[in-house]
């Protein structure tokens, strides 16, 4: 009976022991083994591992993109704390997982990371002016301190994706003047814009009147004496057909029409000049 309480007791511990040798490794995860304090140089990649608890663990690490958010101030070439949020884009790569675990340890973002992207950031940020983040130049200040930080971190082990500036808040004085300048900018371009049209507009009146001049100097060259003559006579023609009363006196070259009902006087000329029209 003893015996049997034994046996039941023992086999009770080994189930217990065989439940908690035992780890899952998930995807995006490496898991390395730790004995007696001492770090295996293979990594477990996902399915289930056992090992000796009474000697031995697993400590997994993932290997998926990770996003560390960062708020901090960082300073500008004129000497500004600008607020940011920044977001580090990372992973750890699977097979230096067991030298990080071993030079660094698990909390590798707080001791490695968070470090190397402050001095990296302050090292950046200060070459460039503040307003230069709310612009283009905002790209290349995020690919500089992403370049940075591998110098740092590239033989740790650990690969930065991207460095995001996710907001940035100027101080309230520069935010004023930024918007003061961009509206001047955009006066000034609506200004332009209504300049050239002006100048548009006038030169088409120019080009009229330079067609209008040149169609009136085609005509006076083409009115000799003997034209003018012959029209007069063509308009002489025709007003004399007129079945009203009329009086003309010419002395050969510019017939003169007198109205019998109101006694005016007409030059032919007028009639000659209609004629044109």
């Amino acid at each position: 009976m003893k015996n049997q309480s034994v046996l039941k007791y023992f086999s009770f511990l080994l189930v217990a022991v065989l439940f908690t040798a035992c780890a899952t490794v998930q995807q995006g995860e490496v898991g390395v083994k730790r004995t007696l304090g001492k770090y295996s140089d293979n990594t477990y990649t996902e399915g289930l591992r056992f090992y000796f608890p009474l000697t031995s663990t697993i400590v997994k690490i993932s290997t998926q993109t990770e996003n560390m958010e960062v708020e901090l101030s960082i300073p500008s070439k004129e000497g500004l704390n600008i607020r940011s949020e920044v977001s580090i884009l990372y992973n750890v790569r699977s097979q230096e997982a067991p030298e990080i675990l071993r030079n660094i340890g698990k909390n590798y973002e707080r001791d490695l990371i968070l470090p190397v992207f402050r001095s990296s950031v302050s090292d950046v940020s200060s070459r460039f002016f503040a307003k230069d983040m709310h612009t283009g130049q905002r790209a290349t200040i995020e690919a500089a301190i992403r370049d940075q930080m591998m110098t740092y971190l590239d033989d740790k082990g650990i690969a930065v994706e991207a460095v995001l500036l996710k907001s940035i808040v100027l101080p309230r004085s520069l935010a004023q003047a930024i918007e003061q300048k961009l509206e001047a900018e955009q006066d000034a371009q609506r200004m332009e814009f209504v300049l050239q049209q002006a100048q548009q507009e006038a030169e088409q009146k120019r080009i009229e009147a330079i067609g209008v001049r040149d169609a009136q100097k085609i005509i006076a060259e083409g009115l000799s004496e003997e034209i003018l003559q012959f029209k007069s006579i063509e308009a002489f023609l025709e007003l004399a057909k007129s079945p009203n009363t009329k009086v003309i006196i010419s002395d050969g070259d510019m017939p003169m029409i007198m109205d019998s009902e109101d006694g005016g006087t007409t030059p032919a000329t007028n009639a000659r000049n209609a004629s044109f029209q």
